[in-house]
């Protein structure tokens, strides 16, 4: 059995998809450009020429006329005939006449008749009409034959090929064609595409959710809208479709009636037993291909209309695009972006790429190329990317994202300070302005992100969240360019210096305090289960959630169990762990947990109770070199001004006794 017909079969059993052969995204491109016949399927069309930047030419493109159409002064100055003026030396002039010998003419003015050259006006001597009774010029140097002169069809030949067939029009073609006199002109159409999104608790987006209905909002549709858009294509969208195949089946049919070229229905593709996009698409004609080989984007499903449906409806293209959002989008830049260019005529553009080395260690399951997002900036001589969370639903993982990186479908990973190929998510020159913080999360973080962005010359701040002794771990290898950290050492009663002194003796390196915040317990509003400290967490009944290992707020907790004479394993939920303080909160909000070690800013943000248990000293620590660099000095300035101070002290838990001040040991001691 082929891979094709075998990928077409259905299990049975239980109702399940089954993926039975994944291909490679550019295979899944090729088979789908087999299947269409683009001629048939996109036509041409006439638009107006000064409509039609960013549009692809259908056929070749002729000047209706010349330009310029007529001999035209390149300079402002004064026509001549250059015969007149061959004799003109310097000491020796030769003087002309108007109207006789010269006319005055401005830059793009018509010769007049018999005259072909131009003589610029700083080169001409005006001269006295008292002394020659007359409007009269002389000029020191002799004039050439069509000096200064625009002759006609100098840019253009009327007749001439002006542009060829499969042209991506772009602003300065727009220019040539109306200079030209093309005032419309044949261009391929724009594809037509329509999203489905599928999906019983899905809500459209338009509406607003109810309170506890387990509703999910949809936004994949404006994701697609906007990118195709990004394209030169014409996207729509549909309502959300329930998850029945009657349903989805009269949608499809109903968008192919309505002229799309493709439709592409969201979530559904997968393998579960309310996926019905595949057999929807087995209804309409023939599936191409279930499953690609990366991660995330696997469950994306390419399908055609075939003689199962009416002539006018064949030969559309069939996408299935995965639920998640980061896989909806691999499906749609790595495997429907080339076929809709491809469709019209077009190259894709491209991202430029450049070098950078990992923050971190990157591991990957062999078997399929994986795609991970990249925080990017410039760190030292060298641009350095922190791998971002990598789940196919973390839609912020979009938003963060400087750049991708792709790990082969034969390696299990990649090494910490290994050189990867980064593909530009954004301009190149603005990765000179990120700042690259890698180490303990904290809600100031966002505050400060938030402040430096309202800059009149904005800085990006970018944060990967991996722990105070990630933090630490970063700056050793010259990844970040500074890194928060809370670490308290029992024995001195100091914050991170023990630490520094311990993991990083040989760099010379800068302390600055951000504040001090409070940690504590986070509970649930009205703390129902009346937890009060550090025994509580030993009850049965409770059920904790932890910070990550390396984490500075988990090394405080160990210290207070420690003296509380707790033993870790008697903490139900000890080893569930979340990366951030906000991570924590929602999971006591949503009652996955009963209660987490937290900063107070967290609790209030989401509206729960907080027992104080600790003050701490959130610091910032960068390599001392970097004191001198602008972005450095930015940052600051921001934390000294009183304002953000103001601000910060608003999001609760915070003191600024320290903060923006240069640290040394035992200053801050305590809890």
């Amino acid at each position: 059995m082929s891979d094709r017909k075998a990928e077409q079969n259905t299990d049975q059993n239980g109702g399940r998809n089954v993926y039975l052969s994944t291909i490679p995204p550019q295979e899944a491109v090729a088979r789908a450009k087999a299947a269409l016949d683009r001629l048939k399927l996109i036509r041409q069309e006439m638009i107006p020429a000064h409509e039609a930047c960013g549009r692809v030419t259908s056929g070749p493109i002729f000047a209706r006329c010349s330009s310029p159409t007529f001999h035209a002064a390149a300079m402002d100055g004064i026509a001549v005939r250059a015969a007149d003026t061959f004799a003109a030396r310097e000491g020796s002039p030769v003087t002309l006449a108007k109207g006789a010998g010269y006319f005055p003419v401005n830059t793009g003015h018509p010769l007049p008749k018999g005259f072909d050259a131009v003589v610029m006006i700083e080169h001409v001597e005006q001269m006295d009409p008292n002394q020659t009774g007359g409007d009269s010029v002389r000029i020191e140097a002799p004039a050439f034959p069509w000096q200064h002169v625009r002759r006609i069809g100098e840019d253009i030949v009327a007749t001439e090929l002006l542009l060829p067939q499969n042209h991506t029009l772009s602003a300065y073609d727009i220019g040539a064609l109306l200079a030209a006199g093309i005032y419309e002109l044949p261009v391929w159409e724009r594809v037509r595409l329509t999203f489905i999104p599928t999906g019983d608790e899905v809500l459209n987006f338009q509406d607003r959710p109810t309170p506890g209905a387990g509703q999910v909002i949809e936004s994949n549709s404006q994701v697609f809208r906007a990118i195709a858009a990004s394209w030169g294509a014409l996207p729509s969208w549909t309502a959300p479709v329930p998850d029945r195949p009657e349903a989805l089946q009269a949608a499809v049919a109903q968008a192919l009636k309505d002229g799309a070229h493709v439709v592409v229905v969201g979530a559904g593709s997968s393998a579960g037993s309310k996926d019905f996009t595949r057999s929807t698409f087995e209804a309409f004609g023939e599936v191409l291909c279930h499953g690609i080989s990366v991660m995330p984007g696997k469950p994306t499903v390419l399908g055609v209309t075939t003689d199962k449906l009416e002539a006018e409806l064949r030969g559309r293209l069939l996408v299935g695009a995965p639920g998640y959002p980061v896989s909806a989008v691999v499906c749609l830049e790595d495997v429907l972006e080339p076929i809709v260019r491809w469709l019209v005529r077009q190259e894709s553009p491209g991202r430029q790429t450049i070098r950078a080395r990992l923050a971190r260690k990157t591991p990957s399951r062999p078997g399929m190329e994986e795609i991970v997002r990249l925080a990017v900036g410039r760190v030292g001589g060298s641009f350095v990317a922190a791998p971002l969370a990598r789940g196919a639903g973390l839609i912020t993982s979009l938003t963060r994202a400087q750049a991708v990186t792709r790990i082969p479908a034969q390696s299990e990973g990649l090494e910490q300070d290994a050189e990867i190929e980064a593909e530009l998510l954004v301009p190149p020159g603005g990765l000179d302005k990120v700042l690259v913080h890698i180490g303990s999360h904290d809600n100031i973080l966002d505050l400060l992100a938030n402040e430096l962005m309202g800059l009149a010359e904005p800085l990006r701040l970018v944060s990967s969240h991996v722990g105070s002794m990630g933090g630490l771990t970063a700056l050793k290898n010259g990844s970040a360019l500074f890194a928060g950290c809370h670490l308290f050492d029992p024995e001195t009663r100091d914050f991170n210096f023990p630490f520094l002194k311990k993991h990083l003796s040989g760099l010379d390196l800068t302390v600055i305090n951000l504040a001090i915040r409070h940690q504590g317990l986070i509970v649930a509003q009205g703390n129902p289960k009346g937890i009060q400290g550090m025994a509580d967490l030993t009850r049965p009944e409770i059920g904790f959630i932890n910070r990550q290992r390396g984490a500075g707020t988990r090394i405080l907790l160990d210290h207070h169990l420690n003296v509380a004479g707790i033993a870790p394993s008697a903490v139900r939920g000890y080893d569930r762990e979340e990366f951030t303080h906000m991570a924590v909160a929602v999971n006591v909000l949503t009652g996955a947990a009963d209660c987490g070690l937290g900063i107070f800013a967290a609790a209030k943000a989401l509206g729960l109770d907080f027992v104080p248990l600790a003050h701490e000293r959130y610091d910032l620590v960068l390599p001392t070199a970097y004191l001198s660099d602008p972005r450095i000095q930015t940052l600051r300035a921001v934390i000294a001004t009183p304002q953000f101070q103001e601000r910060m002290v608003a999001l609760g838990g915070y003191e600024t006794t320290f903060t923006g001040q240069v640290m040394r040991p035992g200053m801050g001691l305590g809890e």
